[in-house]
C-alpha cells in the first residue's frame, strides 16, 4: 500500500510518514487488505486529506471509524457512497441542520431542508467547501467495529489534530461523542480556534445533547467573524 494523499498534506505531514510506527502501520494495514475485508476501498483511505488542501481547511468535524458494513465507507466521516441510504447518524444530523435553518428554509422556501427525504448521503461538498470530515482511525475490517483503532492510526491522526491546531489561521473544531472530545487536548494551545462539543449523533445518543446543539449557525457565525465563506451546510 502506498500513501498516495495530497501534495502539500504530505509535505505538512512529512514527519509522521517517516517515523517507524507509521510505516509499520502501513505494513499491517497492507497485509490485512491481502487478508481480509477491509474498508474503504483502498483508493480512499486518505480521501479526507486528498478531498482538500491544507491551507483550505476551515472545519474539522472528527468521526471514530470508517462504516465496516459491504459499500458503505467512503472514506469521509458520516459521509457514504452515492446511491446508498442516508445513514442514521446523518439522518439526524441533517435534522439538526434543518431545525437550525428553519427560518431561512422555511416549508415556503425553495432552499428547505426535508431531512427526511434529503437522500445524497455523500458530503463531498462539504469537502469541497473547507470541512476536513476526519475519522480517527482511517480503516477497518468488515464486521468489527474499532478493529484498527489501536494499529497505529490513532497516533497519526492525533498528529494530524495536534499539527492543525498549531496554525494560527482561526478554525472550527467540532467535536461529537466522548471519542471526539477526548482530542480537545490536542488543540486547546492555540486560542484562535473555536472548539463545539457535543453527544454523538448516534440515535443512541442523540437527545443526549446533540438535537439543539446549534454547532452548523455557530460554525458559520464564527467563520464570517473572521471575514471567512461560510459553508452551506445544505
Amino acid at each position: 500500500m502506498q500513501v498516495q494523499i495530497e501534495n502539500s498534506w504530505k509535505l505538512f505531514l512529512e514527519h509522521e510518514f517517516n517515523k517507524t510506527y507509521f510505516e509499520e502501520l502501513v505494513s499491517f494495514v497492507k497485509s490485512q487488505y491481502s487478508t481480509q475485508t477491509v474498508y474503504p476501498s483502498p483508493v480512499n483511505i486518505f480521501r479526507a486529506f486528498n478531498s482538500l488542501p491544507v491551507d483550505k481547511v476551515k472545519v474539522i468535524i472528527l468521526g471514530q471509524d470508517p462504516y465496516h458494513t459491504p459499500g458503505v465507507a467512503d472514506g469521509l466521516a458520516f459521509s457514504t457512497l452515492k446511491g446508498n441510504k442516508v445513514p442514521p447518524s446523518l439522518q439526524n444530523i441533517y435534522k439538526e441542520i434543518n431545525d437550525e435553518f428553519s427560518d431561512g428554509f422555511g416549508p415556503d422556501s425553495a432552499n428547505r431542508i426535508n431531512y427526511s427525504n434529503y437522500n445524497n448521503p455523500d458530503l463531498t461538498r462539504w469537502a469541497l467547501q473547507g470541512v476536513l470530515l476526519l475519522n480517527t482511525s482511517l480503516t477497518v475490517r468488515k464486521g468489527e467495529p474499532a478493529s484498527h483503532s489501536k494499529v497505529g492510526w490513532q497516533i497519526f491522526t492525533d498528529a494530524v489534530i495536534t499539527e492543525l491546531g498549531k496554525i494560527d489561521r482561526p478554525m472550527v473544531f467540532i467535536l461529537w461523542g466522548s471519542h471526539a472530545r477526548n482530542k480537545k487536548t490536542l488543540i486547546q494551545s492555540n486560542s484562535n480556534h473555536l472548539i463545539l462539543e457535543s453527544a454523538h449523533p448516534s440515535p443512541f445518543s442523540v437527545h443526549n445533547g446533540f438535537f439543539g446543539n446549534n454547532h452548523f449557525k455557530l460554525c458559520n457565525q464564527f467563520l464570517k467573524e473572521h471575514d471567512l465563506e461560510s459553508i452551506d451546510w445544505a
